[in-house]
């Protein structure tokens, strides 16, 4: 069986960018949970109705939709040589949700990607600028990153104590550093 992992990191860490890269590396389906929503809605699962009802209304889904969905595409078949989550769980009770509903072992192994706040607001500035979004200022990014503070990186906390490692990547330099590092990082792992 090939790895089944969780990819961790605060907003603007490169989390996607290296998710995608490493799947692909690995041979795994890159799972993010933006993407399974959308594919149940597109799909006209009966999750994705439920989900595209929730969405249309301009809620969230909650935790007990994703979680089912999660675990539905990860009972597909391509999920059993491994997987990289990424985007999900976003907080402990989403983690302890998805571990009692997995038929599996679950998670083996958290990539955190680390990269100082400072770097991460200049990086999300600068993307804003670039895609033209100007409710993304200072004052809202660092508002994503109290969130995440609170929410999700309790989480490289909890996966410890579930027998789960944690591997602290570090996430500035280039796109193919940080990428090497993380393999690096996963053949020390082996």
């Amino acid at each position: 069986m090939g790895r089944r992992l969780l990819f961790l990191g605060p907003p603007g860490a490169g989390k996607g960018t290296q998710a995608v890269m490493l799947a692909r590396a690995l041979g795994v389906p890159h799972l993010s949970t933006g993407d399974m929503l959308r594919r149940a809605v597109s799909e006209g699962t009966e999750l994705g109705r439920q989900a595209e009802a929730i969405m249309t209304a301009g809620d969230l889904v909650p935790d007990d939709l994703v979680v089912a969905m999660v675990g539905e595409r990860l009972a597909e078949p391509d999920a059993a040589c491994g997987y990289l989550l990424d985007g999900f769980p976003r907080n402990v009770a989403q983690a302890e949700a998805l571990r009692a509903g997995l038929v599996d072992d679950g998670i083996e192994l958290v990539v955190l990607l680390d990269v100082d706040e400072d770097e991460l607001v200049t990086r999300l500035l600068g993307r804003a600028a670039a895609l033209g979004r100007t409710d993304d200022n200072e004052e809202t990014i660092r508002r994503r990153l109290a969130v995440y503070r609170s929410e999700t990186a309790p989480l490289a906390e909890h996966y410890p104590g579930t027998g789960v490692e944690v591997v602290a990547v570090e996430g500035t330099g280039t796109i193919d550093e940080v990428f090497a590092r993380i393999v690096g990082a996963l053949a020390a792992e082996r």
